[in-house]
């Protein structure tokens, strides 16, 4: 019998777990923004996900340089939620912090996230304002999504869209352990802090900006990959998301629930166009079924009416019809 190996937790540390492919350039800069915080201790976790370039030897010289403070893993291609969950297994620290490669921390974060825990102890959670630069530098939102906004609960928010990034939280360690492992497909960050929030946590905010979105062209943005792929992997995490949210305590007849059953509607639309008929007919139940309390809401006579053609034509054939046009944000999924 395998006996799992029990790392000794470190009470003021902060792990920051950090997956990376392909990214020599842009990981130098992720880990200059952990190793500048001005709060310690800290350690670095960086998991390469199978890099095919020199990326292993730019971490290995890292870990040469900084051994007290980084160690790195590396494994099989399989994706950054597989990774991150290889470096959280590992981590030591009190506190989890996540970051992708291509984005990066501001000197401050740490600091004042950890003072904001300790301050409110009843948060398990602590979140800061990101902003979003180009990979120039230049500032296109001072605000990104809702992170200047002092939420305290991640749902009901969370049901329609992830109001954060990756780096704006910083987790209390019994948070993570109790959400779970990362999962393999995609969304796989939104499906975590699901999972997170029916557990009720509440956030508090710090007060100041922390981190940086960066945006910019790279083959390995797995957020602008296929889309049939992605499509597949969200009929996976929609019914968790909404399972999650129940279990949060967000009210059936609540608006984001009938916007959600639209949402499932849409995606049930582009998957049965796609011939995935088995997976759109499950999110087409699901649409029904989340959106039975608030017709209103959730286009019920539309399913209806969409439904007895999926009878009479195909699925196929009415998902290309309905099709035609598409919504561009899942929040908005007209017929």
């Amino acid at each position: 019998m395998i006996v799992p190996i029990q790392l000794q937790r470190q009470p003021q540390l902060v792990s920051t777990i950090i997956p990376v492919y392909n990214r020599p350039e842009m990981v130098l800069r992720a880990v200059a923004s952990v190793l500048t915080q001005i709060y310690r201790p800290i350690e670095i976790l960086v998991v390469d996900d199978g890099s095919t370039d020199h990326t292993p030897e730019v971490l290995a010289e890292l870990e040469a340089a900084h051994p007290e403070e980084i160690r790195v893993f590396r494994q099989a291609n399989g994706g950054a939620g597989l990774a991150r969950e290889t470096g959280r297994q590992a981590a030591r620290g009190a506190y989890i912090q996540y970051l992708d490669s291509d984005d990066y921390l501001l000197p401050n974060k740490f600091t004042d996230q950890v003072a904001a825990l300790k301050a409110h102890p009843e948060c398990a959670i602590a979140f800061g304002t990101s902003r979003l630069e180009d990979a120039d530098g230049h500032v296109l939102d001072a605000t990104s999504r809702h992170t200047a906004d002092p939420i305290t609960s991640l749902f009901p928010l969370l049901l329609l869209e992830r109001w954060w990034h990756t780096h704006t939280p910083l987790f209390r360690r019994w948070i993570s352990d109790a959400a779970g492992p990362w999962p393999a497909y995609r969304p796989e960050d939104w499906d975590l802090e699901a999972r997170m929030g029916a557990l009720r946590p509440q956030l508090i905010h710090c007060g100041s900006t922390v981190s940086v979105q960066v945006d910019h062209d790279s083959p390995n943005r797995v957020t602008r990959g296929a889309q049939a792929a992605y499509l597949r992997d969200e009929a996976i995490f929609l019914p968790r998301l909404h399972a999650c949210a129940l279990l949060a305590g967000v009210d059936r007849h609540a608006p984001e629930i009938g916007l959600f059953s639209r949402w499932c509607f849409l995606r049930a639309r582009q998957l049965d166009a796609m011939g995935e008929e088995e997976i759109g007919g499950a999110l087409l139940a699901l649409s029904r079924y989340s959106g039975s309390d608030h017709s209103c809401h959730s286009a019920a006579w539309q399913q209806s009416v969409y439904r007895t053609l999926r009878g009479l034509i195909g699925a196929p054939a009415v998902g290309a019809l309905a099709n035609l046009h598409r919504p561009r944000h899942p929040r908005v999924a007209a017929g």
